[in-house]
């Protein structure tokens, strides 16, 4: 499953942002074929940046939730992609997420 997550949210609610992701693309997808196959065997997730622009076009894309964050006035902040075989060449090229504040 690729989490993608805006680069300008604060690094302090990524984890939950990306807890509320995982979940809400499983229930979205729960009887999807690739879904099933995940939750019952790899289970990876990748949580991965984006900026604006990247962001706008993964919408593009198939098979995904969008959450918004209540505490940043609704603002969309993140992407759950259902689990597949294979992902668009793109999403390869997409930074990971790791904390700046530690």
């Amino acid at each position: 499953m690729y989490i993608i997550v805006k680069d300008d949210i604060p690094d302090k609610i990524v984890p939950v942002i990306t807890a509320h992701a995982a979940l809400a693309c499983y229930k979205k997808f729960e009887t999807n074929a690739d879904m099933t196959k995940w939750i019952n065997g790899i289970f990876k997730k990748v949580v991965c940046l984006a900026n604006e622009i990247e962001f706008d076009k993964l919408k593009n894309e198939t098979d995904f939730v969008l959450l918004t964050e209540s505490s940043l006035d609704n603002r969309e902040v993140c992407l759950a992609f259902c689990p597949r075989e294979e992902y668009p060449k793109k999403f390869k090229f997409l930074k990971m997420w790791t904390p700046q504040n530690s």
